[in-house]
């Protein structure tokens, strides 16, 4: 009995034996037949093409003239003719200050040029009839002298009250207050039955601010003074700027001053560019991203930013070859446009560079590309950036 009992337990331990081979291999066959896992990436082809020269900066958008606008006179504000904020013309009246005693003033000094004519004119003709009795010789010489003497005191002194009537219009004129400029009008800070004096220059009753056109004031490290100075002498050297973080289309104007000096203590110079400005995109005081193209480099070899990676030996790409395989490459980044890289040396045009799926792909790696991203970084796609 015990040696047919043994018999059976042999029997299940052979068939429990058999049975975990059997496994073992169904395994290892799956396993062989699945060969080398393949990584989905998306990738992009390398491409030669002109790419523009630019350089970044922030600047800040400036009134091309500003004018404090304040009394000539002394007087009260008796009428204020526009509202806070209005779009004005050169020569539209803004403030009106008590006249009357201007007009008085006016009026005194017309009766006095008056008395002085008519002085004047007695003493011509004084002078005249004298001439023509001392030719007679029935005067002396030294009373022909008094009487002209005295005809040039009276006309010298129309000439003085002439003056003072033309100084008289002009306190006159200057109770009406006009703009000296186009443009937009600001903050009202003196308000109707105010006393102003011409001799206060502190008080300013309000300030406008030109802004059609416009300037834009920005600084740039003095190393591009030189490649600036070579798009100048090309012809007009375009300028774009945009609000900062902000995707609007971008304001085009054009560079009109370079700095005489440059700024030892920052190593930058100061530039400003003008812009229209017709639609008002642009205020002053504004902060905005500004894009300075100096030319269009030809033959550039160009990737998207994002395939590149920060390895310890710099820059790197991993470049999917002909047999689905990829190789990592170290790259030499000259400059960057837009979301695309310009790339000095590590790649070359028609190559595949993997732009997602990076992390997870090793050299050597197998990958299955998922599909083929387009032009990187197309021209007015978005505004050129530089390291």
């Amino acid at each position: 009995m015990l040696r047919r009992y043994s018999h059976w337990v042999i029997l299940a331990s052979t068939g429990l034996f058999l049975l975990a081979s059997l496994g073992g291999c169904k395994k290892a066959g799956a396993a062989k037949s699945a060969g080398v896992q393949t990584i989905p990436v998306r990738v992009a082809t390398v491409e030669s093409r002109a790419v523009p020269y630019s350089i970044d900066a922030i600047g800040t958008v400036q009134a091309v003239r500003t004018v404090g606008i304040r009394a000539r006179v002394d007087g009260a504000i008796e009428t204020i003719h526009f509202n806070e904020g209005d779009a004005v013309k050169a020569g539209d009246l803004l403030i009106s200050l008590e006249k009357a005693r201007y007009e008085n003033n006016l009026r005194e000094a017309v009766a006095a040029l008056n008395t002085a004519r008519a002085e004047a004119t007695q003493a011509q003709a004084d002078l005249e009839r004298y001439t023509a009795l001392f030719n007679q010789q029935g005067v002396s010489k030294e009373q022909l002298m008094q009487i002209t003497t005295a005809a040039e005191s009276a006309a010298a002194t129309v000439q003085a009250k002439e003056a003072a009537v033309g100084n008289a219009n002009l306190d006159l004129e200057y109770t009406a207050i006009r703009s000296p400029i186009g443009g937009r009008t600001g903050q009202l800070l003196l308000h109707e039955g105010t006393l102003v004096r011409a001799s206060d220059g502190n008080a300013v009753i309000l300030t406008i601010n030109q802004i059609s056109p416009i300037a834009v004031a920005f600084s740039i490290p003095e190393t591009y003074l030189d490649a600036v100075k070579q798009a100048i002498a090309a012809g007009p050297v375009p300028v774009a700027v945009h609000q900062r973080q902000s995707s609007d289309r971008a304001v085009v104007g054009s560079l009109s001053f370079i700095d005489n000096t440059v700024d030892s203590t920052t190593g930058t110079i100061l530039m400003k560019a003008t812009f229209q400005n017709s639609d008002g995109a642009l205020w002053p005081g504004q902060f905005v991203a500004v894009s300075i193209n100096l030319r269009m480099d030809a033959g550039q070899v160009v990737i998207p930013s994002v395939a590149i990676q920060i390895g310890q030996q710099g820059n790197q790409v991993f470049v999917v070859k002909a047999d689905q395989v990829v190789e990592l490459r170290r790259v030499a980044v000259s400059r960057t446009f837009g979301d695309a890289s310009v790339i000095a040396s590590g790649v070359t045009p028609g190559e595949s560079v993997v732009v997602e799926g990076q992390f997870r792909l090793v050299p050597g790696a197998k990958v299955a590309v998922r599909a083929q991203e387009g032009a990187p970084g197309a021209p007015g796609s978005e505004k050129p950036k530089q390291p």
